[in-house]
């Protein structure tokens, strides 16, 4: 048998450690945050590693690709965004780090995750100008060209900072109540990006075979039959 939680015992770990309301908070973030890193792995696996990498994805489908890596990219910032949101917005709760704060009593703890909280909103400020003005609204001016303020610069390091500043303000409570830290950038996935990447590059072998027998005149039956997917 493994030996990894699964969510449910992670959750019911973290509550008696923590209490009901910030155990149930702390855990809630921590899967947001879990996912939001293997989001933004797939997107450095393809987009992020090495130009060989880009090329091979234009060569397969490019114009499908750049649609992926518009989604992951915008799909990044809008979650930091909403992980980094007050902890209320129009009078209705947020699942935010910032919401941590209203379910700590420790002092000691309350001013370390605040500390980490501030570093985590200056680390994102970027993001949320990215998710106001282009990703959840579409700020007109921007849109036309005509702004005076253009988007906020945003670089695959200020995400990588971002998101290492929210695992902070969530290690800095794991770290008080159960001494304990996690570390959220994992390995590569079993049929993520780059298992994809390694179908394409065979693919793409197998297409320029194909190209050169052509140009030898030579012909397969195969070469002429389209599987129907």
């Amino acid at each position: 048998m493994g030996t990894e939680r699964t969510a449910a015992e992670a959750r019911a770990d973290n509550i008696a450690a923590m209490g009901q309301e910030l155990g149930e908070r702390y855990s809630a973030l921590w899967q947001e945050l879990v996912w939001l890193y293997r989001i933004w792995g797939e997107y450095v696996d393809l987009y992020g590693t090495k130009p060989s990498r880009v090329e091979l994805l234009n060569q397969a489908a490019g114009s499908f690709f750049r649609v992926v890596q518009d989604a992951l990219w915008e799909q990044t910032l809008l979650r930091i965004a909403r992980l980094t949101d007050p902890a209320t917005s129009v009078g209705k709760a947020n699942l935010s780090v910032q919401s941590l704060l209203l379910a700590i009593d420790d002092i000691d703890a309350k001013d370390v995750v605040s500390r980490r909280i501030d570093e985590a909103l200056k680390a994102s400020a970027f993001c949320r100008d990215w998710r106001n003005r282009r990703i959840a609204h579409h700020d007109l001016d921007l849109a036309l060209e005509r702004h005076p303020q253009p988007l906020a610069p945003a670089s695959r390091a200020q995400v990588r900072n971002a998101l290492d500043r929210i695992a902070d303000v969530l290690n800095a409570v794991s770290q008080h109540y159960r001494d304990s830290e996690t570390h959220f950038e994992g390995s590569l996935y079993p049929g993520g990006g780059a298992s994809l990447l390694y179908l394409l590059d065979a693919a793409l072998e197998l297409r320029a075979e194909r190209d050169a027998r052509f140009k030898r005149g030579e012909h397969r039956p195969e070469d002429f039959i389209r599987k129907e997917l």
